[in-house]
């Protein structure tokens, strides 16, 4: 057999991180870690989190940020679709209790709709689909900073109970864990910037470490709970079709929204693949301290939408970038709106 018949297809981009993630639900399943392994694997659960929103923080320029202000229309959108429209239709999936989805998949599901926008494939698929990248850059940046202040207070308000018991105490926790050290490593980036910058690799796999330590940790206390108990096959085969109707709204709605706004072709493209996404690096660690022991069930349909959008924004990307190019005005006569950011 070739090597050229073992590759899988440009348009199915199956992320190598996802197959981990899913290794590690299986590790989680045939080898919980209970007793003394539990504590021990939730207190490097917490330091992972804690030194993971760390390095975001440390990461983050300041600069760059004030600088994509000037785009300020389109990232306002994008935080629309990531904290409005976003939420609002997760809040709709109640209607889908108990006849599609379990109460418990269905807090996961709305929290999937509380959670920022990636930053890294919304930028390569807005730079393959020939978009405005550098606004794309900014409106991720800005989407996962609003999140980690925006998505705690909106989970605690939609959520309530059904979220593992929301209390000043869970977002006493989320202050901690997350907001203390992501403003100390803003704080500390001066000084630390530089060699964050020169080892961006290494950190990479450290990122991508602990968060498959808070899915291990997660998935292992819902194995010890029996939670799994109650998720059927049935029941993973319509979360699918749920999120699958969720996707397509969302494209939908950031594309002709943003173009019934008067944005120019790079502009939407930017728009739709920043306002259609949802960051499973920012959600899985607010989970996991949002959700306790019902983390695993929680951050499921998070998994699933995240693979999800991976393969459908691929094939959008493709397409987009044989769009023929559209003239800088249009029909109405409009300028595009072009401006560079940061």
């Amino acid at each position: 057999m070739s090597r050229r018949t073992l590759q899988l297809p440009s348009w199915l981009p199956i992320d190598p991180y996802i197959l981990a993630l899913i290794g590690t639900v299986v590790l989680a399943a045939l080898l919980p870690a209970s007793g003394a392994a539990a504590d021990v694997a939730g207190g490097a659960s917490t330091g992972a989190v804690a030194f993971l929103f760390f390095l975001y923080g440390a990461r983050l320029s300041t600069a760059e940020a004030l600088d994509g202000v000037k785009h300020w229309r389109l990232h306002l959108t994008v935080l629309a679709c990531t904290f409005v429209a976003f939420p609002l239709l997760g809040l709709a999936s109640r209607g889908l209790v108990p006849y599609v989805l379990t109460p418990q998949l269905q807090s996961g599901f709305l929290f999937l709709c509380l959670v920022p926008s990636t930053i890294q494939s919304s930028i390569a698929f807005t730079s393959i689909a020939r978009g405005n990248v550098p606004a794309a850059i900014c409106a991720g940046s800005f989407s996962s900073i609003a999140g980690i202040f925006v998505t705690p207070l909106l989970a605690a308000a939609l959520l309530g109970n059904s979220g593992g018991g929301f209390s000043a105490d869970a977002l006493l926790k989320i202050g901690v864990q997350l907001l203390l050290p992501f403003v100390a490593g803003q704080l500390l980036r001066r000084w630390i910037g530089g060699f964050i910058a020169r080892h961006k690799k290494v950190l990479g796999y450290v990122d991508r470490g602990s968060i498959l330590l808070v899915v291990y940790t997660a998935f292992s206390e819902g194995m010890v709970a029996g939670i799994w108990h109650q998720v059927t096959p049935a029941r993973l085969g319509a979360l699918l079709a749920a999120e699958a109707v969720l996707l397509a709204l969302m494209l939908a709605v950031s594309w002709y929204g943003a173009k019934r706004l008067g944005f120019g072709r790079e502009d939407r493209i930017a728009i739709q693949f920043a306002g259609s996404k949802k960051s499973l690096a920012s959600g899985l660690p607010m989970a996991s301290v949002l959700f306790g022991a019902q983390a695993s069930l929680a951050v499921l349909p998070l998994m699933l939408f995240h693979q999800m959008q991976l393969m459908v924004c691929a094939v959008i990307a493709k397409r987009r970038a044989r769009d023929p190019q559209e003239a800088l005005t249009d029909g109405a006569g409009v300028a595009r709106e072009v401006a560079p950011v940061g």
